[in-house]
């Protein structure tokens, strides 16, 4: 009788070689199951945490400029990030004075972990703005919205009702993309909302077009899905005028169910009907 040897075991693979595999995957960010600060200091035993509280001061909320006078009652970090966002974003009286100020302004964690502040792509005297939920790879490492496949089936939209990023202007709620392509947190989006919010009157369109339901959920403050929500005009108060207003399908959520693209094809072409009307006498 003959005995049948067990299989050699695989060899097991090196760091080097999971590294590899991990990039060849698109593995570019490593994340937990729960969510994790890892800008946050890890706890100290509790007999160091008392001396160390005891002697140090604390720092200032997030967001928050330093100077803030002594014993002042101060929001908790998340509100006074909102709060900041809101105030330097008034301030801004150009988009190129509010860009900078994103540049500078720390209070969204987001900016930590991305590769580059993704402000905006296209004309800003176009009569149409598009803005999409946040950047993801490609546009963290150009620094420009919708440069991957999603904005490449853009320009295609775009292109079939006449426009291309010459004649349009393409932002997003989130400037800074979240790691590994999460979605944003409410509290991220809040922080952020005050900076999109001001880019919309500065550029000042005829047609706002926010692409898919983060978007339109943020800026128009619809409730619904973007099933219910898409191909409707509504209007967008600015504070000096106001703006039609339409959501639409986002381009990756078509990459992913083409069969909705039909659809997105009647909200283009009331889209481009809407400029025609709007458009100034010659």
């Amino acid at each position: 009788m003959s005995i049948i040897p067990p299989p050699a075991p695989e060899p097991v693979p090196s760091v080097r070689d999971l590294l590899a595999f991990y990039r060849e995957a698109g593995v570019d960010c490593a994340l937990g199951e729960a969510a994790m600060d890892r800008l946050a200091e890890q706890p100290l035993p509790a007999p160091a945490m008392r001396e160390r509280a005891a002697a140090a001061p604390l720092p200032p909320a997030a967001g928050l400029r330093p100077g803030t006078a002594p014993g002042a009652a101060m929001p908790a970090a998340p509100e006074a990030a909102i709060a900041s966002a809101r105030e330097a974003a008034r301030t801004a009286p150009t988009l190129e004075a509010l860009r900078a100020l994103l540049a500078e302004f720390d209070g969204c964690g987001l900016k930590a972990t991305a590769t580059r502040l993704v402000f905006a792509d296209g004309n800003p005297q176009a009569r149409v703005m598009f803005v999409g939920e946040a950047p993801g790879r490609d546009e963290d490492l150009s620094g420009l919205p919708f440069v991957g496949r999603s904005g490449k089936l853009l320009d295609l939209m775009l292109r079939a009702i006449g426009l291309d990023r010459t004649t349009a202007y393409i932002a997003n709620v989130i400037p800074w993309r979240p790691p590994g392509n999460r979605d944003p947190s409410p509290q991220e989006t809040q922080i952020c909302l005050p900076f999109i919010k001001r880019q919309i009157e500065l550029v000042d369109p005829d047609v706002l077009v926010c692409l898919g339901k983060p978007s339109s959920q943020a800026i128009l403050e619809l409730k619904d899905g973007i099933m219910r929500t898409r191909g409707r005009w509504r209007d967008y108060h600015t504070g000096t005028r106001t703006i039609r207003a339409m959501a639409t399908f986002h381009p990756a959520y078509l990459l992913r169910q083409p069969i909705y693209k039909r659809m997105t094809w009647l909200d283009l072409r009331a889209i481009a009907k809407a400029l025609h009307e709007t458009a100034a006498p010659s």
